[in-house]
């Protein structure tokens, strides 16, 4: 199990959100943490503790007033830390490549994929062609309906036809390096994990999985480790001391080591 880090960007401000309250509308969020240091700040500190694969996040929709001040805080970070940072938010076949020039590992992709409640061949195949499959990872982030996860878009607002099964991992994991999946119902509130999620996750094992949200404790990363049968790599936010969390980045780096905290 690999810590794998985040820099969450909303409004130009690296942030720590309640991930169920995002709003395109009035670019609303609900805040847990806004941080005083920009991007560069997260970015350097994880490329001295030498963690690769850690994720940014553009919050903001492209239409928002916000979002060339959030990409500029992306485009520092990856800048940074070049190849050591991946992307996502508002990812397409047409602006992937200014990501990956400016120094990103790889793009992180939803809504350009997952469009009008299903997957979006053409879009993807687009993608793969564009910055290949070992720099594309797939955002499988998701909510809970009817006893499913079912993918989540546009920033985690509107639910997909899709469930998050084995069979769909299957099914898309040619295409990508990697899938980042979001427990949105869960994420930001510090309250514990998703784990019928997590198992579900770590009995696949094919490609590298991260996973994100609720994390709260140690207790929790162990939970993950176990359930997730040693597959799933992991992201901590909000319960991140980084992040105004009590989760010590150390103690997290050295647990995921498998080392004594």
């Amino acid at each position: 199990m690999e810590f794998r880090p985040c820099i969450d960007i909303h409004n130009g401000k690296v942030k720590q959100i309640v991930g169920g309250s995002l709003k395109d509308r009035g670019d609303f969020a609900s805040e847990n943490f806004v941080s005083e240091q920009d991007s560069r700040f997260y970015a350097d500190m994880y490329r001295k503790s030498g963690i690769k694969g850690g994720h940014i996040i553009l919050l903001n929709s492209v239409d928002s007033e916000y979002y060339e001040d959030t990409k500029e805080q992306a485009v520092m970070a990856l800048e940074a830390y070049p190849q050591g940072l991946q992307v996502g938010g508002g990812i397409t076949a047409d602006n992937a490549m200014e990501f990956i020039d400016a120094g990103a590992a790889a793009v992180i992709v939803t809504s350009y994929v997952f469009k009008d409640g299903r997957i979006n061949y053409a879009n993807l195949n687009r993608l793969k062609d564009t910055v290949g499959s070992d720099r594309l990872v797939l955002d499988l982030s998701c909510r809970k309906k009817d006893g499913q996860y079912y993918i989540v878009t546009d920033r985690w607002q509107n639910f997909t036809d899709e469930a998050v099964t084995t069979e769909l991992l299957d099914k898309l994991s040619s295409y990508c390096c990697e899938f980042l999946v979001h427990a949105v119902d869960v994420e930001g509130r510090v309250n514990g994990i998703e784990k019928e999620l997590v198992a579900m996750l770590g009995s696949w094992g094919r490609i590298p999985v991260t996973y994100a949200g609720g994390v709260s404790s140690f207790d929790d990363l162990k939970c993950i480790r176990q359930l997730g049968q040693n597959h799933l790599n992991v992201t901590i936010g909000s319960a991140l001391d980084l992040f105004g969390g009590e989760m010590e980045y150390d103690k997290v780096i050295a647990f995921c080591n498998n080392k004594e905290i």
